[in-house]
């Protein structure tokens, strides 16, 4: 089981890997599998970090069976927070 540290470091780097991966465009989407590999996280703690980042409304979520993120998309909400980070470290 995950520390709260380890996942909230897991939100933060799925946020940022759809930001980056997407360009702020939330009409494509990132593979849950795709995102499982590249960030190297346990697949249990993708499905809390996408289930947790969907009730914030900063992700959108299709699920396979087993609760195994299928596509990943970042919302308006969420492209919006990532805009606000990125001029934030200018």
């Amino acid at each position: 089981m995950a520390t709260l540290r380890e996942r909230q470091d897991y939100r933060t780097r799925v946020l940022t890997a759809l930001y980056e991966a997407t360009e702020g465009n939330r009409l494509l989407g990132v593979p849950g599998r795709k995102l499982r590999n590249d960030l190297r996280i346990p697949e249990e703690d993708l499905a809390a970090a996408c289930t947790y980042l969907a009730g914030e409304d900063l992700i959108t979520v299709d699920w396979e069976p087993g609760n195994t993120p299928a596509m990943v998309s970042l919302t308006h909400q969420g492209i919006r927070r990532m805009e606000a980070e990125e001029e934030a470290r200018g």
